[in-house]
């Protein structure tokens, strides 16, 4: 007869107390070490856990959806091959023939498609909006919530590649692990932006004047955008462990501080936080349109707009929602940040 808590071979068991701890154990997050971070509040740390869990699930379907990939690129192969065994050889090239110059023309397009995109980022170099993403925050932010930055700074630089009239971007106080992920990204060393180890005080210290931070908390409304300026947005996730840091930085540096005037056209279901691409996006869409009313519908997703709004705008909506883009929908996903 065996002894309680004791197996065959005579190791003990573990008791029900060790395996709900193991239990608890798993449904706590991975909290990094070191750093100046204050410690995690309890709904800090079950968002952290989302966070982590969220990722383990989107590795596994990335990976799911690469094998299904090649599982469609293996049927494309066999139907094509499939095809010209089926058919008379004077049919067989001039099958490959048609498929060769379709292969060229969208070629053609995409290389003059990426010609003319870096056209339009060099005109923006030398006389467009500068804009400027403060990186200064890193240290205070969780290697997910890095990860999520760079995701979100990534979707800036295709948004504004995309955009008739594009903004001269900088990345400032690139350092450290935001440096190593964004330096990982592929093509990262080709793009046409201004990437800075200093902070823009330093790197910008002849035009101080003109260095506008857009903080949430200023009394400044931005009623323009002036080519002369650099806007700066703060790029820190989950502002509520970090309560008016921006504003604070701007007050202490003593630069310009500014609100996007979104309370003037709309009301916000939640806190006026949104991700660094949708504030950049506002802006691109006001140096288009010069109509804030409108770049703020097209920009600032649905579910943070108050019901009036909704019914106001209801139709406008409804043609963006058909009109938007995939990516635009992953992207109002990432992760929040203060960003005006």
């Amino acid at each position: 007869m065996l002894e309680a808590g004791i197996d065959r071979d005579g190791a003990p068991l573990p008791t029900m107390g060790a395996a709900v701890n193991d239990q608890n154990d798993a449904e706590k997050p991975t909290i990094p070490e070191g750093g100046d971070q204050q410690p995690l509040s309890k709904n800090s740390q079950k968002k952290l856990l989302k966070q982590q869990r969220y990722k383990a699930k989107k590795a596994e379907k990335k990976a799911l959806m690469k094998e299904q990939k090649k599982k469609e690129a293996e049927r494309k192969r066999k139907e094509w091959e499939e095809s010209l065994e089926s058919v008379t050889e004077e049919e067989r090239l001039k099958l490959i023939e048609t498929r060769k110059s379709l292969r060229k023309e969208r070629m053609e397009k995409r290389s003059g498609e990426k010609e003319m995109k870096k056209e339009r980022l060099m005109k923006a170099k030398e006389c467009g909006q500068n804009v400027i993403i403060d990186l200064e925050f890193s240290h205070l932010m969780t290697p997910t919530e890095i990860n999520s930055l760079v995701q979100q700074i990534m979707y800036c630089y295709a948004v504004n590649g995309r955009c008739s009239s594009p903004a001269h971007l900088w990345l400032t106080g690139c350092n450290g692990e935001m440096e190593e992920q964004l330096k990982r990204l592929p093509g990262f060393d080709k793009w046409i932006i201004e990437t800075e180890n200093k902070s823009y005080i330093e790197a910008l210290q002849d035009c101080k004047e003109n260095l506008v931070y857009l903080t949430a908390d200023s009394e400044n409304v931005l009623e323009e955008l002036d080519l002369k300026k650099f806007y700066i947005i703060g790029g820190l996730v989950d502002r509520n462990r970090w309560k008016g840091i921006t504003m604070k930085k701007a007050e202490e540096q003593g630069i310009q501080t500014a609100k996007l005037p979104i309370g003037n056209f709309l009301k916000m279901s939640s806190s006026q936080v949104l991700t660094v691409n949708q504030v950049l996006e506002i802006l691109l869409k006001f140096l288009e349109r010069k109509d804030w009313k409108a770049s703020f519908f097209q920009v600032i997703p649905q579910r943070k707009r108050c019901q009036a709004d909704l019914e106001d705008n209801g139709e406008e909506d409804k043609a963006e929602e058909e009109n938007e883009p995939k990516d635009e929908q992953l992207a109002s996903k990432k992760e929040k940040v203060e960003v005006f």
